[in-house]
């Protein structure tokens, strides 16, 4: 056959130039012209995000280490650690939050401010900035007054009335004496958490969520400075 000949005389070149066997030349020729079998490809890991040196790391978050250690038990660079160890990166933000609350027990506003604060040491999100692009204002407040009296001053139309007065809004999930999710009247969102300091005081956070930009972030933060100082005139009325 054409192609046996053709073979061997490629052999017989080999052979000429290195001055091989026949049998010698003829395996290296095969071993050359044989293909490969491919490999399959491996899907990459997934990598972290870069992180900064953990001196950085309470400036990206936000919040200061002993803060944050009074509340959860772990600094920035524990929650950082333990938290990239399950590549919790990759994560969306609500799994991150779930997982820091079910494993750590770490209370409802604490676990946002774990979650958010990781986030943007991971360089997830800027400083007011949500995962998904849109910005966010965040104001708190200590009241003298109970949980509850803050719950129900948000949470009933006409005890809001005497603070936040002209706002259509929806209470979407109420839990009293410690949260709520608000729809405002343009679409956005307000959640309030409440951490009762005692029978008469109340750690009061309020988030402004889903807004266009940080013009409408440095424009609700002012707002809700005003609105809680009048709460507060309210509460202790």
């Amino acid at each position: 056959m054409p192609t046996n000949k053709d073979f061997k005389r490629l052999v017989r070149g080999r052979m000429r130039k290195t001055g091989e066997s026949y049998t010698t030349a003829r395996a290296q020729i095969l071993k050359t012209r044989r293909p490969r079998a491919a490999r399959p490809a491996r899907a990459a890991a997934p990598s972290p995000r870069p992180t900064a040196a953990p001196a950085d790391y309470a400036k990206l978050a936000g919040m200061s280490d002993a803060a944050v250690k009074v509340k959860t038990g772990c600094t920035w660079e524990r929650w950082v650690k333990a938290l990239d160890h399950h590549k919790a990166y990759t994560w969306p933000h609500r799994q991150i939050a779930d997982f820091v609350h079910q494993k750590y027990k770490v209370p409802g506003w604490w676990t946002q401010t774990v979650t958010v604060g990781y986030e943007r040491i991971k360089g997830l999100r800027e400083v007011g900035q949500r995962r998904g692009g849109t910005y966010e204002a965040t104001k708190s407040r200590t009241f003298a007054a109970s949980a509850q009296a803050v719950f129900d001053a948000f949470a009933d139309a006409r005890s809001r009335s005497r603070w936040l007065p002209g706002v259509k809004l929806t209470v979407r999930k109420a839990t009293p004496s410690r949260s709520l999710r608000i729809t405002w009247e343009d679409g956005t969102s307000v959640e309030v958490w409440l951490t009762a300091k005692g029978a008469t005081k109340c750690s009061t956070q309020v988030q402004h969520t889903k807004l266009p930009d940080k013009d409408a972030v440095a424009r609700l933060k002012a707002y809700w400075a005003e609105r809680l100082d009048a709460l507060g005139a309210v509460l202790t009325a």
